[in-house]
Formats: structure tokens, sequence, C-alpha cells
């Protein structure tokens, strides 16, 4: 390191080693390869922030000039401007060794060109040094950090060219992007075909498969595996990206990349952040550039050149793709300059309809003389082509299979094209993939319309003869192009039974969802489903419900069990007739698969699921007829469906980014849209002509909504800027303006009389504006009622949400954190107020229109109807998956839709729902496994108790419900009584089945938290809170209390009569004598909480478990523990021995399992659920409980879902994934073919082992 930047260095060592953080710097240096990981790994050793900076410095000392640029911009990246500005001073001078070569393309440019997938120099090439030079200049100016570079200009105009040409420069790869450069065509996508293009890209940065075995399967995970994948295994690379058509895409690639891009549109690049320059190519080549073509197709000298050359280059416009083809033409035949001219002139080539959306009327023509110029041959190969899609690079392999033909065979077909410039294509490592420029494909298509189908419908043929389906390898080079077009060609080709056959297997599902996730499938399902009859349209159903409801799981690796998701499915499901049938055939092979035996009993309360948008659905309303349904969201669009079929009305490209709000007018006429575009825009509602734009907020506008008035409408707007205004639609501009929020503007809604506009904002208020004046009338601070019992401001952030009016316009409802507070209007009091008893916060809420019931969302996915006159909540809504954004009655409030994160909207019938709205059972239920039965004793979350047939779903015994909140259950052993315990102390036992109450004890201090009965069921026992124990003989009246723990007791275990097993918060496991209440064996086993035991079989060992991330096996007969159990990286909170006592199961809170040989402590086997990849985020639940099967073979656990294991090789046997998650317990059959659990949304699970 040259002295200057040492002693800069020194100067300032004190001050860097104050302040900076060395991780993020470490990453940035990392990725400059001037740190090793050693170094890191050392770095991250030291034991504070400035040991760690100190380590950083005195690493930095020892290294180069590089290093300390680095470090500098490392810095910078980081914020860090102020120290970066210290160092300013000491950046070394450095120097370039180019290496010279003629145009710049040495060896080494030709290398990294080729495996970045950058296109090759067309046959015929015309430099425009000019241009070039420009867009090189312009890179230059990247200097290292993120930035965007447009290359911009008409189609046609050779944009893609002049990129590949400007990266073709040794100095410039050496100096810039010495990581690389990697080309992507893009063209006109959905979410859908731009997720492959990131997949495809992420798999040729990371072909070792090094960071990660499987695809990204959505377009933001896609996106952190580029910036992952750029930063550690491409730094300072170029990205190029071709063809740019709308400005969305360029957010999956705005991770601080450096990128080159191609558009046509010069704005393109405004939706995305960091330094911008621009370089516009002219729409034609100048006269010169096309005569210089011509010659050099020609091998002539320009000054040779007939005269009819230069009429050719004016007919052709300049275009490079239309001079080239009839300069290929005229390399065939050189004589023929008039007959090409006159062709071109008399425009010869008749349209039937002018399908490009290119501006070049040469187009047609020039296409035509060159496809009939080919040999009779190669034009039916040439028209084969129109079957392919814009901007699909098509691999060699795909053509074989529909030529018949061997790869050279095929190549040298393809070539011919590529000569006369009808064909293009580029390189992926060894292989090479074809493609046809836009305009080609319109021509193709064009020409060839009337045997369109008949030509898919051979590619199909030939796909069939040659492939399975099922037999399709994810690493063959064309099976993701069959996996991503086969249903495409089958529906072009009108094959109406084979795309049925297709989409409709299980396999098919399987094989794409694995490869690319459920995103393309459900796409194609909704495309497609027009091809189906009425039958076959509720199997598409079927398969389209299936997937939506399964995307989350879909999405997950190791890729769950197809066929086991498949029997949780409806009987009536297809789904579910295929996996039943797939099932017994492997079940006979040995394989688990698990049946959900209680399933009918769970209902679906949605009327209608409908997925309009490809992201997150922000908001939905219904038009003032109640007909339609009116649906915005992340994906930019404003959607218009039938509000009974969910049938679409109207797509509309509404916004350049996310629209966040939508509303009918009253007369139904009009729709107004806003968004984080910081645009208000009015549609028709009938035919989506846009009407009026405004566009006077400076932020992203929240909500809009309009009078209730049909004679004068005027619309309110609310944004970030803080501010809300009034729009006449007759006036092109704000009528006024409304200020004195602080905060942003969250919600804004009319009274019924429109008299008064609600707002509600981040800044804590609820305010009434009057709405002829744009006065405010009145301002509620909703955060003083937000104080605890000292009258301090609770520790909540008080945002408004949300408001709604009473149809009576007498009371406003606003919802903050987990509160809904209604006040009433004239005098500003709180007038009601419900808890909705969650942890998680309101989203959204909405008033019934002719009653006392409001809708609410919740952030933990639920929505509930709650009565908000008496406080009481009416109903649970489960079936979304995600955030539920949005709540809305129907106008005569006979139904109300949700708007969710997971792309769903789901109407509900309001008196279904009140009527039958699912009851929650708790997790805390008792299990008894009687010869063919299954029952189960549960609690619910209306304090009742249920008595449940777990084989038929039916419950036998329902009681009243109970005062006290019920905390635990049981049933006695021959089914007579049952035992409850409730949170003031109380334990009760009824009779059973008239439910009356038996006996009651008022023992307990605090709250039980587990009740059991003995075996010959005259003894209930007891553990609370309190920390104590009760052994109460019921029959007798007689009880002991067992107190000597400290803190409460977790639990206990029946040993051998009279003797009691427990266990506690404050490390101890007891033995105890139950009859005399005294302890007879005290064994201090963890420093932390015991949070489980368990007995051996033979009755001569115990395990315990705790917090501490250890387990130990002790013998009654020693208060030394046999063995410690170490190893696991998170709580310990399950054990198991198995049934011949020789091996112990353990679980933790990272979700892995070990098994342990009880002899002698040692570690047989690890069981985890998944592997963490690196840049992926990875599912793993705590692991709550555990149990053996009897041959001691099979371990099932529980947790954030049911696993069944292999205890011989630690491997995965089946995995059954429940509709919420956090399992505690799992009850198992003495022959372990039952299975019942309950998870955390209270639905109950009785599976069985199908045989």
């Amino acid at each position: 390191m040259d002295a200057k930047a040492r002693n800069c260095l020194l100067q300032h060592k004190e001050a860097l080693e104050r302040d900076i953080k060395t991780s993020y710097l470490m990453d940035h240096m990392i990725s400059d390869r001037v740190l090793s990981l050693s170094e890191e790994e050392k770095i991250r050793d030291q034991p504070t922030q400035k040991k760690r900076a100190a380590m950083l410095i005195k690493v930095l000392l020892e290294k180069d000039n590089n290093s300390y640029i680095s470090f500098y911009n490392a810095l910078l990246h980081e914020g860090y401007k102020d120290l970066a500005f210290l160092l300013h001073d000491g950046i070394p001078l450095t120097s370039h060794n180019g290496k010279d070569s003629v145009d710049g393309v040495t060896p080494y440019v030709k290398t990294v060109l080729c495996e970045g997938g950058v296109p090759q120099r067309p046959v015929v090439f015309v430099t425009r040094k000019k241009l070039v030079k420009s867009i090189q200049e312009k890179l230059y100016k990247l200097n290292g950090e993120p930035g965007w570079v447009t290359v911009y200009g008409m189609a046609g105009c050779g944009k893609s060219v002049l990129a590949a040409e400007a990266v073709r420069d040794h100095s410039l790869l050496e100096t810039c992007f010495p990581g690389g450069v990697h080309w992507v065509s893009i063209g006109k996508q959905d979410r859908s075909g731009l997720l492959m293009k990131l997949q495809n890209l992420c798999t040729r940065l990371d072909q070792d498969g090094a960071f990660s075995q499987r695809l990204p399967l959505n377009l933001e995970e896609a996106k952190d595996r580029l910036h992952f994948l750029m930063l550690r295994k491409c730094p300072r690379s170029l990205l190029i990206l071709d063809d740019i058509w709308d400005s969305w895409v360029l957010k999956a690639f705005d991770s601080h990349h450096q990128i080159l891009l191609t558009s046509r549109d010069k704005s393109v690049t405004d939706s995305v952040m960091g330094p911008k320059y621009v370089v516009p190519v002219e729409s034609g080549l100048r006269k010169e550039k096309g005569l210089e073509i011509l010659s050099l197709f020609v091998n002539m000298k320009k000054s040779d050149l007939p005269e009819q050359a230069h009429s050719i280059v004016r007919e052709c416009k300049g275009s490079p793709l239309v001079v080239s083809l009839i300069g290929a033409l005229l390399r065939d035949f050189p004589n023929r300059w008039g007959y090409y001219l006159s062709q071109l002139q008399n425009k010869q080539f008749k349209r039937i309809r002018k399908s490009s959306s290119y501006d070049y009327e040469a187009l047609d023509e020039a296409m035509s003389i060159s496809v009939e110029r080919l040999s009779e041959d190669l034009q039916k190969y040439y028209k084969d082509l129109s079957i392919l899609q814009k901007d699909v690079r098509v691999p060699t392999k795909v053509l074989c299979i529909l030529w018949d033909m061997e790869t050279e065979e095929v190549e040298d077909i393809l070539q011919e094209f590529i000569n006369k410039s009808l064909l293009f294509y580029d390189r992926n490592g060894k292989s090479f993939r074809y493609y046809l420029h836009d305009l080609q494909v319109d021509f193709l298509m064009e020409k060839n319309r009337d045997h369109l189908q008949e030509l898919h419908r051979k590619v199909v043929s030939q796909f069939q003869k040659h492939c399975k389906v099922h037999a399709l390898a994810s690493d063959q080079e064309d099976s993701m192009y069959w996996y991503s077009f086969l249903a495409y060609h089958m529906a072009s080709a009108d094959m109406r039974q084979e795309l049925r056959d297709l989409m409709f297997s299980l396999d098919w599902i399987k094989a794409k969802t694995e490869l690319v996730g459920p995103a393309h499938l459900i796409h194609e399902f909704m495309q497609y489903g027009h091809l189906l009859d009425k039958k076959d349209c509720t199997i598409c159903e079927n398969f389209q419900e299936f997937l939506s409801l399964n995307g989350h799981l879909l999405g997950r690796q190791p890729f769950p069990n197809i066929v086991q998701l498949g029997l949780c499915e409806p009987e009536t499901s297809e789904v579910y007739r295929q996996a039943k049938l797939r099932a017994k055939q492997e079940v006979d092979r040995g394989r688990l698969y698990l049946e959900w035996i209680n399933k009918k009993t769970i209902k679906k309360l949605s009327r209608l699921v409908v997925r309009p948008h490809t992201d997150a659905v922000y908001h939905a309303c219904f038009s003032e007829d109640g007909q339609r349904i009116a649906s915005c969201g992340a994906d930019k669009t404003l959607q218009v469906l039938k509000a009974e079929t969910g049938e679409r009305l109207l797509e509309i490209e509404a916004h350049e980014d996310e629209v966040l709000c939508c509303a009918f007018s009253k007369d139904d006429r009009f729709i107004a849209t806003c968004s984080a575009d910081k645009k208000v825009k009015i549609w028709n509602s009938w035919t989506g002509e846009l009407v009026h734009t405004y566009d006077e907020h400076t932020e992203q506008v929240n909500c809009c909504h309009f009078t209730n008035m049909q004679h004068h409408l005027l619309l309110a707007t609310g944004s970030s800027d803080f501010l809300l205004k009034l729009w006449d639609l007759n006036k092109k501009e704000c009528r006024n303006t409304l200020f004195n929020h602080t905060n942003s503007v969250n919600h804004c809604r009319f009274s019924p009389d429109d008299k008064y506009l609600a707002s509600c904002s981040a800044d804590g208020t609820l305010k009434l504006w009057d709405v002829s004046s744009a006065n405010e009338w009145s301002s509620i601070d909703v955060r003083q009622h937000f104080v605890n019992s000292d009258g301090l401001q609770e520790d909540v952030d008080v945002m408004v949400k949300c408001c709604s009016w009473s149809s009576d316009g007498a009371r406003v409802m606003a919802a903050a954190a987990n509160r809904l507070l209604v006040f009433d209007v004239h005098s500003g009091s709180l007038v009601g107020e419900i808890h909705t008893g969650h942890s998680s916060t309101i989203r959204y809420c909405d008033f019934f229109p002719k009653s006392h019931l409001a809708v609410v969302a919740l952030s933990h996915y639920c929505v509930e109807l709650w009565n908000t006159d008496t406080g009481s909540k009416v109903a649970d809504c489960r079936g979304h998956l995600s955030w539920v954004h949005c709540v809305a009655f129907s106008p005569d409030g006979s139904s109300f839709l949700t708007s969710s994160d997971d792309q769903t909207i789901r109407l509900w019938e309001t008196r279904k729902v009140c009527k039958n709205s699912a009851i929650m059972l708790k997790q805390e239920v008792d299990v008894v496994f009687r010869e063919d039965e299954v029952i189960v004793l549960a609690i619910d979350n209306i304090r009742r108790l249920q008595l449940i047939n777990g084989k038929t779903g039916h419950t036998d015994y329902l009681s009243e419900a109970q005062k006290p909140r019920i905390s635990c259950c049981c049933l006695s052993p021959g089914l007579r009584y049952l035992a409850l315990g409730e949170e003031d102390g109380s334990v009760k036992i009824l009779e059973l089945p008239n439910g009356r109450e038996f006996r009651s004890r008022m023992g307990h201090e605090k709250a039980v938290r587990r009740v059991q009965f003995t075996s010959e069921g005259r003894t209930l026992i007891s553990s609370s809170d309190d920390s104590t124990v009760q052994v109460w003989n019921w029959q007798s009246e007689e009880f002991v209390f067992l107190k000597a723990h400290q803190e409460p007791v977790k639990d206990f275990r029946l040993l051998q009569n009279p003797r009691l097993l427990t266990w506690s918060f404050d490390g101890t496991v007891k033995v105890w004598n139950i009859l005399t209440g005294k302890v007879e064996k005290d064994f201090v086993c963890h420093q932390d909480t015991v949070l489980s035991c368990d007995v051996s079989p033979d009755t001569s060992k115990f395990s315990s478990t705790s917090a501490d991330k250890t387990a130990k096996i002790w013998s009654f007969e020693s208060h030394s523990p046999l063995h410690e159990l170490r190893g696991h990286e998170g709580c310990v909170r399950c054990s198991v021995f198995s049934g011949d006592s020789a091996l112990l199961a353990t679980g933790d809170d990272n979700g892995e399992i070990r098994i342990w040989k009880v002899s002698t402590g040692e570690r047989l086997h690890s069981c985890v659920p998944m592997t963490v990849e690196k840049g992926e985020a990875a599912y793993v639940g705590w692991v709550t409980d555990l149990r053996f099967s009897p041959d001691s073979k099979m371990l099932v656990s529980a947790g954030g879902c049911l696993k069944w294991w292999n205890v011989d090789t630690g491997e995965s046997f089946q995995t059954f994934y429940t509709n919420g998650t956090n399992l505690k317990t799992i009850h198992v059959s003495p022959s372990f073919k039952t299975y019942v659990t309950v998870d955390n949304l209270g639905i109950l699970y009785v599976l069985q082992a199908l045989e």
C-alpha cells in the first residue's frame, strides 16, 4: 500500500474504529476479492464491535492499494460518507495495463462474452463506432458503482447489436467488469415469464449448484438469489438486459447491480434507483451505413454498388434488419437488384393484417422475398418456426425432436437461416439456442395464420413420439422448454383431450411445480380453462384450488409429497381421486400415506375464491348494485369481475406502480384508482377507458372514496404527503386541499349523507371534515384511549389504519392497533370499544350497512365479525394464507369480501358465516384409543367441552359454556367421567354422557395446567401455576398437596402406584409418594427450566430436557446423570424412549431430532427437517413432541408439521402439513396407525395410515 494511503488510514484509525460496523463492509470487500474468508472469520471472532473494527484496520494495513480502494468504496456503499471523505485524499493512483488487439476482441473477451451468453456478431457486421463509444463512455461512468445505462431507440434499429459490440473491449471488461458480463433477453413478459428468465439466469450464474440446489419460486426470492449470486460469485460484473418493455420488470433487478439495458422507452428506468445514463440510437441507419451493409453482403466496394442500392436503402427506411435481409438475398442472386427493388416499391406481399407493432412498411416485403429464395425444403422448415414465441430461446434438441433429425443436421439447416439473417442464436455454455426477431415472429404468424394449429399439432405429435411427459429430466437442456410451453402448444393446436390429460395429471403437476413452482401452472389453468367443457371445468377448478391453496407448500424445499397433499383434498375432488389411487399403489410397495379421516367436518365458509391478480391484492370493493367487484394490487392492474361467478370483465394496466385503492362511484359509471406512483385516475367502469388523471399529490396516494349521492360526484383521496384532496370530476384540478394531519393519511370515508368526510392517519388522529367548506369540523385524538391504569401512554404505536360510518351516520368507527373504537360523531365521545384480543393488529374494518355488525381484517391472516353493541365476537373466517389487506360488505350486507397478499379475493355469505363459523379447538386435548374408536375430548374457543368421535368427526357430547375459562381436560379410564381444570384454580368432574357436575374442588391458587386420572379412576391429579400438585381422591374427598417446587410445575408423569414424577421451571425433577405427599427423591437436573421428561418402559430410567440445550438420562437409583447429551443448538423441548428402552429421541427448537443409544449416550442419527441453503429462507419449526412405533423402527414428530422418520437411517418417511402450525402434541394409537393433533388454527386432525 502506498505510504500516503497507509498514513491516511493510521491518521483516522481512531474515528474508524469508533464508528464502523464491519459486517457489511466485509461483504463488499470479499466481493472485490481483497479480503479472504479466513480473514473475515478472524475479524468476526473479536468480542466487541470496536475490536472487530480495529482488527479490520490492522488487516488492511498489510494489504495493497486495491484493498484501500475497496474499503473506501464499501464505506460509501454503507452510508459512511463522512468517514469515506476522511480517506479520500489517501486514494492511491492505479495504472491499467491493457492488451492490444484488433477491435479489442482478445481471447479473454471472447471467453467472457461466450460464458455470459452475449450474442455473437451478425454474419455481416457494420461498425457504428460513434454509438459504441458513447455506450462505453457511459459504462465507464458507472465506475464500479450500481447504476443503469439505457440504449433506446425504435425496434430494429440495432440496439442489441450495439450493446453487444460495446462490451467487446478488453480494456473495458478488465477495468470495469472483471467479474464478467451476463446477457439476458427479456422482451414482453408477464410475471411468470420474468420468473423463468430469472430462474435461467440464476442457474447460469450458479452452474455448480454451490449456493442452491433448487430454482427460486417467486420474483422476490429470485431477486434475492440474484443479488446474492452477483455479490458472491460475480462481483463487479455487468448485467445486460435486452429489450425491456415495462418498467416494472426492472424492479426484479434493482438490487445494486451495474446494468446495461436496451429498450424502446427512454423513461423505462424512472421506477428504479441509482445513477442513470441514456444513449439514443437513431431510428434508422444513415444512407452510408446501409450501403456499407449491402457492399459487405455482395462483396463489392461501396463505390461500385449499382444505383438501385441507394433506392433499396431508402425503401428499407434504414432498418438494419430489413437491409440485412435484402443483402442476404443479393449475395445469392447478385443480378437481381432491380427485381428486389421493385418488390419493395410495389409491396407485392399481400397483408391480411398488419400484426407488427413496428412502423416499417418494408418489413413484410423483405421477409417474404427472403423466404421465397429458400429451397422448398428449407421453406418448410422455416415455416415450422411460426410456432415459436417472442423472446424465447429454443434449444437445438427441441428442433431435433420436431424434425426427427440428428443435432448436426439441424444445426446445418439453422445455419442456412442465420446466414440469410432469418434467424439468430446465442450460446449457453456448449449448447446453442435459437430465436427469431420480434419482427420475424410477427411476419411468420401472419403469413401462416391458417396453418398455425396444424404446426402446433406437429410439435405435440413429435414430442409424444420421442418423449414421455413424466420422464423429462430437469437436467436435460430441452426439459425447461417442454415444461414451459407444452401446454401452450397443445392449446394452440386445439388438442383438448391431450391438454386435459396433461393438466389433470398429478405427475405433471408434481414435475412442473418441483422445477418452477406453482405460479406457471396456475397461470395455465386460468389461460386455457376456456378450452375445457363444463365437466372438465369442475376438474380444472379442483386442480386450480389445489395449487392455489397449497402454493405456500409447493414453494418449499424439500418438495412436499404431492400425493399426500392430494389426500387432504375433498373426496369429491379429482385431485383426491388420483392421489388415493396412487397412494394405494405405493402403500403396497411399503410407502406410508395418511388419510385425514375427519376432514369432512372442516367447513369452507367462503362462497367464491378468485385469483384475478398475479401479486398481492390491496383493495377490493363492490359496485353499488352488488353485481361487480373492482380490485387492485401490487401488479399495477385494476380488475373488474362478476360478483356471482368471478368472471373477469375488465383488466386494465392502471398505473406505473402498485395500485393501493379503488372505488366505484355511486352511479357505478366510474372507478377511481390511486397508486404509489402518486397519481389518481378515473376510469369508465364499463369500457375501461381512462377519463381523468390527477397528479397533484406529492407522495403515494393511499385511499380514495366517492360521495354517496349521485347528483354531485366528489372524490376524496388521502396521501402520504399528509394531505386530503377533494376532486370534482367535472374539473381538471383539485377542488379543495384539506391539511391538518401531521403524518400519512391512511384512509377516508364520506358520511352516508355526504355532509362529513372522516379521515384517519398515522399521526394517531381521526378527523371529521365539513365537505361543503372543506374545513376541519372535529378531531379525535385516538392515542388518548391507549393509556394504562396509571394514566400513562401504552407502549404501542397508535396508527389509525381505517375508519367506517354507521348506516345512520351517527357513529364513526376507527381501527388502531388491536382495537375497534366507536365514537359519537357530534360529541366525539367514545361509545364503544372492542379489543380483538390478539397480539396482531387490525389492518382494515367495515360497518355492516344495516346492523351493528363489523368485519375486521387482522394481521395474522384472520378475518373476524364483531357485534359493536355487545362487544362480542360473532364469527371467525379462516382461509387466507397471508395478510388480509381489505374487507368490505356488499351494499345490502348479504355478503362481504376479503382480499389478501395470497393474491386471492374471497367472498363470504354473511348469514352463513355468522351461523356456521368454524369453532376453534384449543390445543390441549385428551385422546382415548379404544378398539376401532378414537375419542377426543377438547376445549373450544367459547369455553365449552366437546367429546368428538374422531372417526366421523361428529360431536357426541357438548357442554354448556363454562364461566371460568377452561385450561385443561381429561377423560377417566372407563369414559364415565371427564375432568377439567380452570383458570381460577378450580377442578371439576363431570358425569358422562349427561354432563352433570359430579364433584368440584377449589384447590389451587392459580390456573390449573394439567389434569389426569390414575389408572383406577378414583384419584385425579392436577398441576398448577402455583407450583403445587394436588392429589384428590374425588370419591372420598380426601386430598394431598405436593409442595416442594419453587416455580410452576411444567408437567407430571404417573409411575408405579403410589409414585409420581414431576418436573418444573425450577430445574428440578421430583419423585413423590402421592399417599403421604412426601418427596422420595429429588433430582437437580438442570440450571434452567426442565421442559420435558420421559420414563423408560422398563421403569429403570428417566430422561430430562431443558432450555439449557442439553438432555440427560438418569437412573432412579442415582442422583447423578448416567449420560449428559450435548450437541443440540436450541432448547431441547421433548424426549421419548423407544419401546425396548434401548433408544432415546430428543427434539429441539431448531427442528433437529437426535437419536441416542441409552446404554452409552452415543448419538446414532440426526434427523433434520431441511437444510438451510445460502440465499434462501428455510422453514424449520420447533420439535414439540415425539413418539416411537412399537417396534422402535419408526418415529413421529410434531412441531411445524407432522413428520415420520426411519429410526435406522434418520431419513424422513412422510410429512403431513397441517393448515396451521405450532403443533403442541401428537397422540398415537398403540398400533401406531392412528394419529391425533390440533393446530394453532384450532383444526382437529385425525389421521390414519392408509392400508
